[in-house]
This record gives structure tokens, C-alpha cells and sequence, in this order.
């Protein structure tokens, strides 16, 4: 395996960086778009709130993505956060070469984005700037419109796995 970066000498390998960052609970979003062609999207676990005033959220798609290139040529998107109970949507959004839409319960969000039935939330965006981020793009975007859709425990991911908020 090849090392990614060098610290006091010594490698630091893919899989050690993967276990650490394996640690870190991430929820899970699909971002959305409707491209010409029709709904496209991605599952997303690199999202993170960026800006209060102007509201302003980030993520980060794979270099790798196909759908990232026709919701970039759309420029605007929606952010659906989804619940504990969402698993198969996301399974079907992170595929790729299928119809990821087909058998999805969705309708258009303000900006004519799937709006995912079932999600806690949604936020819809326009794309306002993109960095590099090595072996993904780091995406900033102004959210235009959002709203919470339903109470449920959040749709989690750890060490490789779906998990779920345990309320004390």
C-alpha cells in the first residue's frame, strides 16, 4: 500500500488514515439535482453547516463521481438529510451505472430538485464555489430554501457501518 504522507519519517498508510477517520460519526445525506436527462444524485457523508450569515453548507464529492458533473452543470441542488430508517435509499443513491430514481418517492423542491419522501430535512442550494480537495472537490454552497420534514433519528455512519443515536 502506498503511504500518503510522511511524518517524522515514517509512512502513513491508507488503511491507518481510514481506521482513524472510521472513528468520526458521520450522518448521511443524498444530494440532488434535475438535470435535463432527469433526477440525478449521490449519497454524501462529507457535508458539514459552513456559514450562519450568509447560510451556507459544504461537501465533498469523489473526483471519481458521475452524477457530481451533471448536478454541477445544473448549479443549483438539494440537501436531503436522511433517517435511521433510510438505509436502502442510501445504498441505492451511492450505486453507480443504474437508474438510482427508479421505485424513489420524490417531488421537486423550490428549485425543482428531488426533495426525497421520508427525509428529516432538506435544504436547497445554489453552487457557489469549488476547491480543490485532492482526491475529492470541496463544493460550497448558499442555501436558498430548507425546511424539516419529519422527527426521526438521524441515518448514522461509523467504522464502515449504518448505526443509530441511542437516546439516554
Amino acid at each position: 500500500m502506498e503511504p500518503v504522507l510522511e511524518m517524522d519519517g515514517s509512512p502513513l498508510e491508507v488503511r491507518d488514515f481510514k481506521a482513524v477517520l472510521g472513528r468520526f460519526c458521520t450522518g448521511v445525506t443524498v444530494i440532488t439535482a434535475h438535470a435535463e436527462d432527469g433526477p440525478v444524485g449521490f449519497t454524501c457523508q462529507s457535508f458539514s453547516a459552513l456559514s450562519l450569515e450568509p447560510p451556507a453548507v459544504c461537501f465533498c464529492p469523489a473526483r471519481t463521481s458521475t452524477s457530481w458533473p451533471r448536478i454541477r452543470a445544473v448549479g443549483r441542488l438539494c440537501v436531503n438529510i436522511l433517517a435511521h430508517d433510510q438505509q436502502e435509499i442510501c445504498r441505492r443513491l451511492a450505486r453507480s451505472g443504474t437508474d438510482k430514481f427508479a421505485g424513489v418517492d420524490w417531488e421537486p423542491s423550490p428549485n425543482g430538485s428531488p426533495r426525497l419522501a421520508g427525509a428529516m430535512a432538506w435544504l436547497d442550494c445554489e453552487i457557489e464555489q469549488e476547491v480543490d480537495g485532492g482526491d475529492h472537490t470541496i463544493v460550497i454552497a448558499r442555501v436558498t430554501a430548507l425546511s424539516e420534514h419529519r422527527e426521526a433519528p438521524p441515518l448514522l455512519f461509523y467504522r464502515s457501518a449504518f448505526g443509530r443515536l441511542d437516546e439516554a
